[in-house]
């Protein structure tokens, strides 16, 4: 498995220092892009390309889902945006910056919590002492079973 290396750190809090970080790097903002960045800022949580697709294709100028997917590559690459996998399904697409988050997803029911990253600084510093990984789960969720799935006993074997 090949893991595409991390984007550069960048912080911005709104869609105003996202536009600014991508004209500062030379980039110019298209009705289409300003479209994929509005909905992102309107998410609370990540959401696929299709999905972002659907939102903007519901919007006055509308974008195909090729163009989603060519903004969110320049949005990646840039580290405006990040992708995640969160279990079996598509990967999908979140703001990186002040919004970074990490996530924790239940085999069982699927539930996804995102977490601000400070919450899981004790679990890596133990993994990292214990077994000299230094881990994120920013891309890859920690995957486990939530308090309401671990209460109904354990897994089926």
């Amino acid at each position: 498995m090949t893991v595409a290396p991390e984007s550069p750190k960048l912080q911005f809090d709104d869609i105003h220092g996202a536009v600014t970080l991508l004209r500062a790097r030379g980039l110019r903002l298209s009705a289409a892009r300003r479209q994929v960045l509005e909905t992102l800022f309107a998410l609370d949580a990540p959401a696929s390309a299709e999905a972002i697709a659907a939102r903007v294709g519901a919007g006055a100028l509308g974008a195909d889902l090729a163009s989603v997917y060519r903004n969110l590559e320049v949005l990646e690459r840039e580290g405006i945006v990040r992708h995640v996998h969160l279990g079996h399904g598509p990967g999908l697409y979140t703001l990186a910056g002040g919004r970074e988050r990490e996530y924790l997803v239940c085999e069982r029911c699927g539930r996804v919590e995102a977490v601000e990253p400070a919450r899981l600084t004790h679990v890596r510093e133990v993994i990292e002492a214990d077994l000299g990984y230094v881990v994120a789960f920013t891309h890859f969720p920690m995957v486990g079973r939530c308090a309401a799935c671990a209460a109904e006993g354990p897994p089926a074997p």
